[in-house]
């Protein structure tokens, strides 16, 4: 996209689920227009903003299953994990997007605006803002992601 409001739009998300309750979804935005010296994605403070905010939404420790993204292993980012003592986090395998219930998210949302002409990087924003605040609302559909994945919220008892 080019001309008057063009830039790109990024975002990171959080499938969470506990037994017994229903699966949710947070997530967070932010758009790139491509000014001079603006990042292209997320910083490690934006993803600990995230994690903040999903521990004081969600009223409890958290345990963030997470894949290898480099902000999401660096130096910043482990001592920021480290200052929390709520949070405890798994990583994923090097490249295993089939275990990441987050993953279907992005590919259920891709697949619903692949074929959208918009007119600018807002009208893209209001549209996956939209598109996303509908995923929340379907905790079956949360459920079915983490399904996919092969993995469970019960205990292995074997």
């Amino acid at each position: 996209m080019s001309g008057k409001g063009s830039g790109r739009v990024s975002i990171a998300g959080l499938t969470c689920y506990r037994p017994g309750e229903r699966s949710r979804l947070i997530y967070r935005t932010i758009v790139h227009r491509g000014r001079k010296n603006e990042r292209r994605s997320f910083s490690e403070r934006d993803y600990i903003a995230l994690l903040d905010a999903a521990h004081q939404q969600l009223g409890g420790p958290i345990v963030c299953v997470w894949d290898n993204l480099n902000t999401h292993v660096s130096a910043a980012m482990r001592q920021m994990i480290d200052a929390r003592d709520w949070l405890h986090v798994i990583r994923l395998p090097a490249y295993a997007p089939d275990l990441n219930p987050i993953e279907g998210v992005w590919s259920h949302l891709k697949r619903s605006i692949g074929d959208l002409a918009v007119t600018g990087v807002d009208h893209l924003l209001a549209i996956i803002r939209n598109r996303l605040k509908s995923i929340q609302y379907r905790p079956d559909l949360l459920d079915g992601f983490l399904a996919h994945t092969g993995l469970t919220l019960e205990p292995d008892t074997t």
